[in-house]
């Protein structure tokens, strides 16, 4: 099941969240760029090595290229190919400029590196004696997720569901897609206890644990939880669309807009003036 697109409108330019997704890729792009070990250096001297991070080990001096603590923010910007990042930046797309909507762009930018040491830290606590790097951006993005889900758990996720070679899509609750991904994390952990199948399980819900409880007290003042104070913008007709898809492939369920209107407000033009443009 893979994410596209939400229905929730916003009301500032998520100029942070582009940030973030600029500065992975152009990383990423770096990466790509080193040849012969240069890339591995890379990792092993930004990303998070927990070892090295409690003083147990030492990187060689040609290999280190910051402090170890400082691998607690740059391993946020690194990541392991291509599917990493794109998968992760997908998300951050889709879910990011909603909570720095409900956040303002300060706190946004504050809430991501939190989110993200809290994840780093999460995965170094559980196995402080391992030489292995951890990158990537999932644990923040994992806060993200975990914002999102307090704040708009009834919005609609537009999601790709793959069956054998047909695209399916498909409307869902956004409290079905993120609780899935959360429940999928605490399965794999236990599954993949001792390995970790090349993955930082614990990274992840220990992003998502930290953005569930950030959210309740960095959100803007007057900005509620579980979708209420939804409708003025929904009766606005600021619920977006992805045309491509629906003119190709047929899609279940009708957005959130169609589903909690709620009463019908009235104008000079009446309930719902249809000159605003038809739902979506």
């Amino acid at each position: 099941m893979i994410p596209l697109h939400d229905d929730n409108p916003t009301a500032i330019r998520p100029v942070v969240t582009w940030g973030l997704i600029a500065g992975c890729v152009l990383v990423y792009l770096w990466q790509s760029w080193l040849t012969g070990g240069a890339g591995q250096e890379a990792v092993y001297g930004l990303g998070l090595i927990p070892a090295v991070l409690f003083g147990e080990r030492a990187l060689p001096p040609d290999v280190e290229m910051v402090p170890a603590f400082a691998t607690l923010f740059t391993s946020m910007f690194m990541h392991g190919g291509l599917l990493h990042v794109g998968g992760n930046m997908l998300y951050l797309w889709i879910f990011g400029n909603n909570v720095e909507d409900a956040m303002g762009h300060g706190r946004f930018a504050a809430f991501y590196v939190v989110c993200g040491l809290a994840a780093a830290l999460a995965h170094a606590l559980y196995d402080p004696a391992s030489t292995v790097p951890m990158v990537g951006a999932s644990g923040a993005i994992g806060g993200v997720l975990g914002a999102y889900l307090l704040l708009h758990p009834k919005a609609r996720i537009l999601v790709l569901i793959p069956v054998f070679i047909f695209p399916y899509f498909v409307r869902v609750p956004a409290a079905f897609v993120l609780g899935l991904w959360f429940a999928l994390q605490i399965v794999n952990t236990t599954l993949f206890s001792d390995s970790g199948g090349g993955v930082a399980y614990l990274a992840h819900i220990g992003g998502f644990v930290a953005g569930a409880l950030l959210i309740l007290v960095m959100r803007k003042q007057g900005v509620l939880l579980f979708d209420r104070g939804r409708l003025e913008a929904i009766a606005a007709h600021q619920v977006p669309r992805l045309p491509w898809v629906e003119r190709r492939y047929p899609v279940r369920g009708r957005p959130s807009s169609e589903k909690d209107r709620g009463p019908k407000p009235r104008g000079p033009h009446g309930p719902w003036d249809p000159r605003s443009g038809p739902w979506g």
